[in-house]
C-alpha cells in the first residue's frame, strides 16, 4: 500500500464490534487490495458462489464478506480431493472510507468492491494567494 497511513487489517474482529454468526466450516476467500490516493479496490475469488447467495456488509468500519457455495447435484462422488466450502472474511477498512459510495461488482465468482475515500482525506494542493 502506498504511504499515507491508510490500512487494512483483517483476522481479529477489534474490540466492541459483535462478530456476525458464521458457518462452522468455512474459507477464507483469497483477495488483493488496491490504492489509489482516490479509492481502495478489494478483489476477492469466490468460486462455486452465486450472486444471490452473497452477503456484503460494512458496519462501524467493520466490512464483512460472506458467500454460501450451492451444493452439486450429480452422481455419487467415488473419491474428492477437493470440495468448495462456504466463504467468510473480516476487514477492517479506514475511516477514510466513504461508505455511502461503496460499490460492488460481481462477475463469474470475482467479487470487485471499489471503496471511494472521502474529499477530506484524499491529498490536495493548497495555492498561495501572495
Amino acid at each position: 500500500m502506498a504511504d499515507r497511513n491508510v490500512t487494512v487489517r483483517s483476522e481479529n474482529t477489534p474490540s466492541g464490534v459483535e462478530e456476525v454468526s458464521r458457518p462452522e466450516r468455512y474459507s477464507r476467500p483469497p483477495v488483493d487490495i488496491f490504492e489509489t490516493e482516490d479509492s481502495l479496490t478489494l478483489v476477492a475469488d469466490l468460486p462455486g458462489v452465486e450472486k444471490d447467495r452473497l452477503d456484503i456488509h460494512l458496519e462501524k468500519g467493520i466490512l464483512t464478506i460472506s458467500g454460501r457455495v450451492m451444493p452439486t447435484q450429480g452422481p455419487e462422488v467415488l473419491a474428492r480431493e477437493f470440495s468448495l466450502i462456504d466463504y467468510y472474511r473480516q476487514f477492517q477498512v479506514p475511516s477514510e472510507i466513504d461508505a455511502d459510495r461503496v460499490s460492488a461488482d460481481f462477475k463469474n465468482g470475482v467479487l470487485t468492491l471499489s471503496m471511494p475515500k472521502s474529499e477530506a482525506a484524499k491529498p490536495r494542493r493548497i495555492e498561495i494567494r501572495h
